[in-house]
């Protein structure tokens, strides 16, 4: 194929005729078909299927080096469901003195009775202790449209006639957004290639803006420690909630453990009896025992009484792996398990856990977010 290079309207990658097992390939009949997308965003959106051709973490990093160089308004898309796991550390170090506009999307997920203000006050503190400086914050669903409105009229806001770069990890829902501006504030037809798996969007897409300036979307930064990107892509709508979480109250005596699915485990090692609010999938089943059988549960159960995952599917995910917690008197916090959910510890008497969790998923501690 000829260099001068079409590139997929999908996800950006430049398209190539030669060789099927690489990034970009395209049948050479399908490139008379309106708009030319690559075999591998074809196959997720007819499909939902996967390739296993994915960039690496270098390349998207490389991709977001040169945004400092430039003046633009930077969009940094955020999941709220995973809030620690979806920020990009170090963004500031990329983006130089360029204003952070702060999209927390997926807000539809939680309850119905959640105090908006407080999150957003508890947003802005836990951007600041990640050393991130934002303009401003957003609070959005791209998938139920909600404060659409609010993110048009801050980009107008913080825009001032410049470029606009989209930054997210993978599974924020940056194109989902992203297509919801082609439809409605550009002439671009095309819309992007959007799937529930990581990785989608695989080369820099710039969409063209009236002004002739460019909303140019990135590729999702893929985070190792994340849940969702450790286990089989067929996991991933069980992993990932598509509606309002339902959260599960527990009553636990010390030495009582939950069982998330097969995934994780949660021990309540020591404290007086207590209430712990689990903020999962509604998919995911979470199994009470006794610590002294928990053990002896997982290695006779797990896959099948503790299911999801298989048990051929638990084979492909890093064996667990353990992290104590200390909850101090008095302290309101979250015990988050990166690309899974969080447990929230309800009693000001304090406890100690053991979280038990695929080797190399991200634990965090942190100030209540409900």
């Amino acid at each position: 194929m000829e260099e001068d290079l079409l590139q997929c309207e999908g996800c950006g990658i430049e398209l190539q005729t030669d060789d099927p097992s690489r990034l970009g390939y395209v049948p050479e009949q399908a490139l008379l078909k309106v708009p030319v997308i690559c075999q591998r965003c074809y196959r997720i959106k007819h499909y939902n299927e996967i390739s296993s051709v994915t960039p690496n973490q270098d390349d998207f990093l490389k991709m977001l080096s040169h945004v400092g160089e430039t003046n633009s308004l930077v969009i940094h898309i955020v999941d709220l469901f995973d809030f620690e796991g979806s920020l990009i550390s170090g963004l500031q170090r990329f983006v130089g003195n360029n204003p952070i506009l702060l999209v927390v999307n997926k807000m539809d997920l939680l309850p119905k009775v959640t105090n908006w203000n407080r999150i957003l006050n508890w947003i802005r503190k836990q951007a600041k202790e990640s050393g991130l400086k934002v303009v401003d914050v957003v609070l959005c669903s791209a998938k139920k449209n909600i404060g659409f409105d609010r993110l048009l009229e801050k980009l107008g806001e913080y825009r001032k006639g410049r470029d606009v770069y989209v930054v997210g990890a993978t599974n924020a829902g940056k194109s989902t957004l992203i297509n919801r501006l082609i439809r409605d504030y550009s002439d671009l037809e095309s819309e992007l290639t959007t799937s529930q798996y990581p990785g989608t969007t695989l080369d820099l897409v710039r969409i063209p803006l009236d002004d002739g300036k460019s909303i140019i979307d990135t590729p999702g930064i893929v985070y190792s420690y994340r849940l969702t990107e450790l286990v089989p892509k067929p996991v991933l709508p069980v992993l990932l909630p598509d509606k309002t979480i339902k959260p599960a109250v527990y009553q636990l005596n010390e030495k009582q453990t939950l069982f998330i699915g097969g995934f994780a485990r949660f021990d309540f090692a020591k404290g007086p009896r207590q209430s712990f609010t689990c903020f999962f999938s509604n998919s995911l089943p979470v199994h009470r025992t006794k610590l002294e059988r928990a053990d002896e549960l997982y290695n006779n159960h797990r896959g099948e009484l503790l299911k999801p995952p298989t048990k051929e599917q638990l084979e492909q995910i890093p064996p667990l792996a353990k992290h104590p917690v200390s909850i101090r008197k008095g302290q309101q916090s979250d015990v988050l398990i990166s690309g899974l959910g969080w447990i929230k510890i309800n009693s000001p008497e304090g406890a100690e856990l053991v979280i038990h969790a695929p080797k190399g998923v991200k634990i965090v501690v942190r100030d209540s977010l409900i």
